[in-house]
């Protein structure tokens, strides 16, 4: 019922990942990235508190393979988890339980890595790491191709309905936490508008947080600036 793509920017050194599925909110639950450390997909039948668990263990100093192991070592659960790691470095690590839904797979590519679980066909991973290394643009803009890639690919066995992008770059909150919680139709289409919208009033939103008095307009009625 999910597929997501992983993503790191050589160049920036953001971190990111893209999610959809047909369950609502898919997001709040699956898509977990600290800056500076990695990203972990949390997916199938959901567990939360490997994504934070995970980021934990990257903090640690492990890489990617060295924190997967360390988190499904004594764990209970592990035949329902779908689990993507992406590491600070690039290196990403994956798992698929036995009991992964429907039709499954992973894919590892430069700097990015991709899963998915009661897909239309088991190419789909692949799909979005090809589009990932092949699109140009800021990490949003990637991660935004792979996600479109998946869909023309056959995407999810049904209809996706949710879908969100996750992006962190040096400072301890997200600077992109972008939701389309549940649509009737094409919640990717939307997510990327909301993208093409708030990526040129990314960095003015750090600006404001870090130093508010050089911040740009709000532009906004009462705001003379």
């Amino acid at each position: 019922m999910t597929f997501s793509i992983l993503g790191r920017c050589k160049t920036t050194g953001r971190l990111g990942m893209a999610i959809s599925s047909s369950s609502p909110a898919v997001a709040a639950r699956c898509a977990h990235a600290r800056a500076g450390v990695g990203v972990v997909a949390s997916q199938n039948i959901t567990d939360p508190a490997l994504g934070p668990k995970g980021l934990d263990l990257l903090t640690s100093g492990l890489d990617a393979d060295a924190a997967m192991t360390a988190l499904l070592d004594g764990y209970p659960h592990t035949e329902w988890r779908q689990l993507v790691i992406l590491d600070a470095n690039g290196q990403s690590a994956l798992f698929s339980g036995g009991q992964t839904l429907g039709v499954h797979d992973t894919a590892q590519g430069l700097d990015c890595a991709a899963a998915g679980n009661l897909l239309a066909n088991p190419f789909i991973p692949k799909r979005m790491v090809a589009a990932f290394e092949a699109a140009e643009g800021d990490l949003g803009d990637r991660l935004i191709a792979a996600m479109q890639a998946a869909l023309e690919a056959g995407g999810e066995a049904g209809p996706v309905h949710s879908t969100g992008l996750l992006i962190v770059d040096q400072v301890s909150w997200p600077v992109a936490d972008l939701r389309v919680d549940w649509a009737d139709e094409n919640p990717i289409g939307q997510l990327a508008d909301l993208w093409r919208l708030y990526k040129p009033q990314l960095d003015a939103y750090v600006t404001r947080a870090l130093n508010p008095s050089g911040s740009p307009s709000y532009g906004v009625p009462g705001d003379d600036r």
